[in-house]
């Protein structure tokens, strides 16, 4: 159950100051302009050409988790300063069950089950978690967003009915990114390790238009390693843009702070 939480916290990760709760509305008229010629190039173009032009956002989300041995349904608090630091907050019946604050530099959180904190790299926090990670990665998978710049990859294409796929390897991981057709929206991402024996899936089923960007309405992620399953399952309920956020952090009195000890992780 630890371990879940510390994974929830860590990966989840309309005018201005206005709110808006998340329905089944309809995306407006292509975006891009629909060819099946189109290289991976300008699918790329395309896709970051939509709009993501914001400096805060805050989400209300409900999750739930499952691995091999346990099950979770809880809500969390997601807000985000772009580009500088993230604030996660998970509850259970109201009650505060963990805490994470994620910078490009470090990654602080504490759980409240068994009295907990870390504060650390990412390092030892993605061998611990089975997932290479970094500030840019968790907030581009919570926004829709390849956890890659792909602008600054090769990529080969491939076209489905309903999707652009662009394929890449690099360090012995090998990626695929899901574009639908009428706008490039990113719909799935997938990394294999085989090496590590490690994939991860990032699903993103339905997207929402505002005037400040447009989002995922929620994600569905599925991390496989040695030690098992895990899914996260997370719905946004509600957004907010560009309102002044708090960030507030402070491990309660009395945690023990966790150290990952990294030659053991690689055992």
């Amino acid at each position: 159950m630890k371990k879940g939480l510390c994974i929830l916290v860590v990966i989840f990760l309309v005018s201005c100051k206005s709110k808006a709760v998340l329905v089944d509305t309809k995306i407006p008229p292509a975006i891009v302009k629909v060819d099946s010629a189109l290289t991976s190039v300008k699918i790329i173009q395309n896709h970051y050409n939509n709009k993501n032009d914001f400096s805060t956002l805050y989400i209300r989300a409900s999750a739930k988790y499952r691995d091999d041995k346990n099950a979770q349904n809880v809500s969390a608090e997601i807000k985000i300063k772009k580009g500088e630091q993230i604030l996660v907050s998970i509850r259970f019946l109201g009650i505060t069950m963990a805490k994470a604050l994620i910078t490009p530099t470090q990654v602080k959180y504490y759980e409240k089950i068994n009295g907990t904190y870390f504060e650390g790299d990412y390092e030892a926090l993605s061998q611990w978690l089975g997932s290479d990670l970094d500030f840019n990665r968790i907030q581009n998978m919570l926004l829709g967003q390849p956890i890659d710049d792909l602008a600054k990859g090769k990529y080969t294409l491939s076209v489905t009915d309903e999707s652009y796929k662009l394929n890449t390897m690099e360090d012995q991981s090998f990626k695929t990114f899901y574009f639908e057709k009428a706008h490039c929206f990113l719909t799935k991402q997938e990394i294999n390790q085989p090496e590590k024996e490690r994939d991860l899936e990032v699903n993103y089923p339905n997207f929402q238009d505002f005037a400040s960007a447009i989002l995922p309405s929620g994600l569905f992620i599925k991390a496989i390693q040695k030690k098992g399953e895990t899914t996260i399952s997370i719905d946004y309920n509600s957004v907010t843009f560009n309102e002044d956020l708090t960030f507030p952090y402070s491990v309660p009195e009395g945690y023990d702070r966790i150290f990952i000890n990294l030659d053991d992780q690689n055992k």
